[in-house]
């Protein structure tokens, strides 16, 4: 899509139909199935969140409460939507848009299959990178608009979380990219005869915790803790502006668990079964480990959530990136078992020093 809004109008106009017909069905393709998998996921979320805490979940409306996250829709659709006086009522409405679309557009890059995807552009992962830092800027405009102090406060510390570990998230990408020389998700996951995260183990632990921070999801969902800043920057929403940013949040827990199983777990390669069937399972799997996490460990303080970012995650993607660069200069031919078990070690070795030297909080210890 953004390969043909490039394109000059007298060359769009000569292009064939059947490019055409392949945006129109891969585009209403990734809303739908994006749209159908949050309901989904919300009850699957509710079912498993329920068992690690030894109850039931929602099992009430229809058979095992499949119908409970049809229901809560229905509910939040007819809500009375509510605006206040005093806010910028532009920005107000414009807010939960600019955060939803970014969302939408990242799956255009994802491939289903070899070569099956909306635009398979060489620059692939640079395009994730960007649009993904624009939901950011609908966050601070939902907090600024609502005429709100502390939906002002939450929209602050929100982006401040948001900046802080995109530099760690995108330089756990780029071991990837090193490994795999190429820009392409496509290519990225044809590179893949070996799982990266066999590879990449320490990247793969940077990736998805500052991913976890960047969705806003357990431990570093204290932005819109209920016992924190009353909701957050969204508290002044209702109705089916607050759906939107409700639906966002999950759509981005999804977008994580494409990219983690499209960068790491091989992607749509699998044997036996078809392509889009592997890419699926990969994706929800990786998803109940995001609930499982949020049924197991308790939430972070925002000074907690910061040192982390810049005094762990930071140093060790530095050092993450050196080490992979280093191997590939100098010992490319590397087997893969070699390769994993000294990312591996870095990994383990970081984690040991830091925990000596470094308490929770990050204040320094006497040795």
């Amino acid at each position: 899509m953004v390969e043909l809004l490039l394109l000059p109008a007298s060359i769009r106009s000569e292009l064939p139909f059947g490019y055409w017909l392949h945006l129109l069905i891969f585009g209403l393709g990734i809303i739908t199935l994006l749209l159908t998998s949050v309901i989904i996921f919300i009850w699957l979320e509710r079912r498993l969140v329920g068992r690690f805490q030894l109850r039931h979940g929602p099992n009430r409306a229809g058979p095992f409460g499949l119908l409970q996250s049809v229901a809560d829709v229905i509910k939040i659709l007819t809500k009375e939507d509510i605006i206040p006086s005093r806010a910028d009522k532009l920005v107000f409405w414009m807010a939960p848009v600019i955060a939803f679309t970014p969302v939408v557009l990242m799956l255009g890059v994802v491939p289903v299959a070899d070569g099956a995807l909306l635009a398979d552009l060489n620059i692939g992962i640079l395009f994730v990178v960007a649009i993904s830092s624009v939901t950011s800027l609908g966050v601070f405009m939902a907090g600024w608009s609502s005429y709100n102090k502390y939906s002002l406060l939450s929209a602050m510390r929100t982006v401040a979380q948001l900046v802080s570990y995109e530099m760690p998230l995108i330089l756990s990408m780029v071991g990837v990219v090193i490994l795999t020389g190429s820009l392409s998700l496509n290519e990225m996951v044809k590179a893949q005869s070996i799982p990266f995260i066999l590879l990449q183990p320490a990247g793969f632990f940077i990736f998805f915790t500052a991913s976890l921070a960047e969705i806003n999801r357990t431990p570093f969902d204290l932005l819109e803790a209920d016992s924190e800043l009353v909701a957050g920057y969204n508290i002044e929403y209702s109705g089916m502006k607050f759906a939107t940013f409700y639906l966002t949040e999950y759509c981005e827990a999804i977008v994580l668990s494409t990219l983690t199983a499209t960068l790491f777990l091989g992607g749509w390669q699998g044997p036996w079964l078809p392509p889009m069937i592997w890419l699926l399972l990969k994706i929800g799997l990786v998803f109940c480990v995001i609930v499982w996490i949020r049924a197991t460990l308790p939430r972070l303080r925002i000074d907690q959530v910061m040192n982390f970012a810049w005094k762990f995650l930071l140093p060790l993607a530095i050092l993450n990136l050196l080490l992979t660069s280093l191997s590939v200069i100098f010992w490319p031919t590397a087997p893969a078992w070699a390769s994993g078990l000294i990312n591996l070690s870095m990994l383990a070795v970081f984690i040991l020093v830091y925990s000596k030297f470094f308490k929770p909080g990050g204040k320094t210890v006497a040795v």
